[in-house]
């Protein structure tokens, strides 16, 4: 009886067909949601103040989330991309165009309505913040990958508001800190090593996270205005400088002070 041998084995070829299967379904669901992002921007674009300049930022911010998502599949582990992810995906596409908004759009800041619509919009993508994890536990669907994908697009999200929050003179340039400090913690892993490896789950860093959030999108609102905007946003500075500063002193008691390298 003939024998399986090398890549021929049973088990790889179950694994490597459920690799390809998680590709293409994750292939077509971000395809899809693309799709759906350039109608959107091309028939509703207006009123939000999306421009040619506009609507190509946004795609490619998109087509670059994109990227690094399927780039980094092989730590989801299940051969279906997920409702959870989906959503996660939707998210994304969201964020990518307040990025074309607020890195291309000529009229952004202009017009109060196209304010209060973009407001609406973030809210509604916050709300569904959370709503990916219930998805991916009720579909046994959860994973590292949609773990760290749901906290990249969260990052970037609170990097754009906090930015958002910066163009409208909402505050001073500090503000970008909330959006900067996430992204500075990975920058500072390099160089400190013992800040590397997991952190335990957190009610608190949940909680700031989700404050950093609604925070971010009220200033978007015409009607937040300083010096009320200044002091949500330094509250919510504080509070997430304080989260971190826990999570950082968590990490180097465990591991041991990192040293440069």
């Amino acid at each position: 009886m003939a024998e399986w041998t090398g890549a021929h084995r049973p088990d790889e070829m179950l694994a490597r067909n459920a690799r390809r299967s998680l590709f293409i379904d994750a292939a077509a669901a971000t395809l899809a949601v693309g799709v759906v992002l350039l109608a959107s921007m091309y028939f509703f674009g207006d009123r939000l103040g999306l421009d040619t300049p506009a609507i190509s930022t946004a795609f490619a911010i998109y087509a670059a989330i994109s990227a690094v998502s399927l780039g980094n599949l092989e730590a989801h582990g299940h051969s279906r991309f997920g409702f959870a992810n989906v959503i996660t995906t939707i998210r994304g596409a969201v964020t990518a165009v307040l990025g074309g908004l607020l890195l291309a759009s000529s009229g952004f800041g202009h017009h109060p309505e196209t304010l209060y619509l973009t407001g609406v919009v973030v809210s509604i993508v916050l709300g569904l913040d959370g709503i990916d994890g219930y998805f991916a536990r009720r579909g046994r669907t959860v994973s590292p990958f949609g773990a760290r994908f749901d906290m990249e697009i969260d990052a970037l999200l609170i990097f754009f508001l906090s930015l958002a929050a910066f163009l409208l003179d909402k505050a001073g340039a500090w503000v970008l800190l909330i959006g900067l400090m996430r992204y500075g913690y990975v920058g500072a892993q390099v160089l400190l090593p013992g800040l590397r490896g997991d952190l335990p789950p957190s009610t608190r860093r949940q909680a700031i996270c989700v404050v950093q959030g609604i925070t971010l999108c009220l200033l978007l609102f015409p009607v937040v205005a300083p010096p009320v905007s200044g002091l949500l946003a330094a509250g919510a500075l504080g509070a997430l400088t304080y989260s971190f500063g826990v999570d950082v002193a968590f990490l180097l008691n465990r591991n041991g002070r990192g040293h440069a390298g």
